[in-house]
């Protein structure tokens, strides 16, 4: 009991409604890239694109701010608090949000998502950190499953929402949907949320410290091979996020049924990782991530095969992609887990660095091959063979090639 009185002191406010806050700033990152999948086709018409591969980079300008945002926020968390993060985070997000309402073009449009980008790091980067600061093992652990549960629920529902949007407004009303989502969660905090870093517990920021920080990401064999992992297979899933609205609308001409396929699949992600966190004890991070990705080669080698001997339908792609996205579900927590594990002396540093890093890789990588999109399904399935057999190299190469068995952590 002594321990909840403390955690409700510290924050201002009662568990569960600490634990909704957190999920939902960790959530505004989800709503600002799936909201807007069901518009992408409608922007790229009314601002005339040359290409139908154009409107992805839509996606791919919000990953590469979040990805340079959170090398910023990180650091600057853990040296001026929660708080100040949090509110410079949200005002650039509003900002951005802002420039996307107003656009006029698609250049405008994607420089509008990248400060949205920038903006949603704060948010984003912060709600691990209150977590981190007010609780420990079990706690936080029960913490983060509950966090984790209502966060899945929003990739879900997310392109619902945008396309219940569009059914009374433009494709502008989505954006009006992110101004009052961050409007609403700036008021909750600063109404409820106290800061929850003293003073005593900050880390001055110099450069010197980062520039060591970032060298001991890089050179640490473990640490910098599973940040290579997740930013090889997390491209390719951004890959398919870029490619989704096309192969679902346009492909497979599902309409407006896109938003529940799409949210079905982000289910079975939010299941994976579910069924993770309660298996990962037993077996291990290293044994489930390195057969995850095993399924996924063998799952894509097998899909990629199948176009040269049948035309692929709605639900083989469905099939296949469910496949990916409970391995996903099984991979993500487990690997960063992995490339975190020898880094525990300079933890908030190497967290920023190692999520930017594989952030940048994985947006680099996600753009080219939704670029290569041709209304068939082979760039996404071929992406899935490289870039997985290169990340199972980079796991083996971890491990010096040891068998990775059972209950390894």
């Amino acid at each position: 009991m002594e321990n909840a009185h403390n955690n409700t002191f510290s924050s201002g406010m009662g568990s569960k409604e600490f634990t909704l806050l957190v999920a939902l700033l960790m959530s505004i990152a989800a709503l600002s890239i799936d909201a807007l999948l069901p518009a992408l086709g409608v922007i790229g018409e009314e601002l005339g694109v040359v290409t139908a591969n154009q409107p992805q980079l839509l996606i791919s300008m919000l990953f590469l701010g979040l990805a340079l945002g959170q090398l910023i926020c990180g650091p600057l968390s853990d040296a001026l608090g929660r708080r100040p993060i949090l509110f410079s985070g949200f005002a650039l997000y509003l900002v951005g949000t802002l420039v996307c309402y107003q656009a006029e073009s698609l250049s405008m449009l994607m420089f509008g998502r990248f400060i949205q980008g920038l903006g949603v790091a704060g948010p984003y980067i912060s709600a691990i950190s209150l977590v981190r600061d007010l609780y420990h093992g079990t706690q936080m652990a029960r913490i983060m499953s509950l966090v984790m549960m209502i966060f899945v629920l929003v990739p879900a529902i997310a392109p619902s929402l945008g396309q219940a949007i569009m059914y009374f407004d433009d494709w502008r009303g989505i954006f009006e949907l992110y101004l009052a989502y961050a409007i609403l969660l700036m008021v909750w905090i600063a109404w409820r949320l106290k800061e929850t870093l003293p003073k005593s517990n900050r880390i001055a920021f110099t450069t010197t410290g980062f520039y060591e920080g970032f060298k001991e990401v890089l050179t640490n064999r473990i640490t910098a091979s599973y940040t290579a992992c997740m930013g090889l297979f997390f491209g390719s899933f951004i890959g398919y996020l870029n490619s989704s609205q096309q192969i679902f609308q346009v492909q497979f001409k599902t309409g407006n049924l896109f938003a529940l396929y799409f949210g079905l699949l982000a289910l079975v992600l939010g299941f994976a990782s579910l069924l993770n966190s309660r298996v990962v004890e037993k077996h291990g991070a290293k044994y489930i991530a390195f057969r995850a990705m095993c399924v996924v080669v063998i799952a894509s080698t097998g899909f990629f095969g199948l176009h040269a001997f049948v035309d692929i339908t709605l639900w083989m792609f469905l099939l296949y992609a469910a496949i990916l996205f409970f391995c996903f579900g099984l991979l993500f927590g487990n690997v960063n887990a992995l490339a975190m594990e020898p880094m525990g002396h300079v933890a908030g540093i190497a967290s920023a660095v190692i999520g930017s890093v594989s952030s940048i890789m994985s947006m680099c990588i996600g753009t080219l091959i939704g670029q290569m999109y041709n209304n068939t399904l082979l760039p996404i399935s071929g992406s899935f063979i490289i870039t997985g057999a290169l990340a199972l190299c980079m796991m083996y190469w971890a491990e010096k090639g040891r068998v990775v068995a059972k209950s390894s952590a």
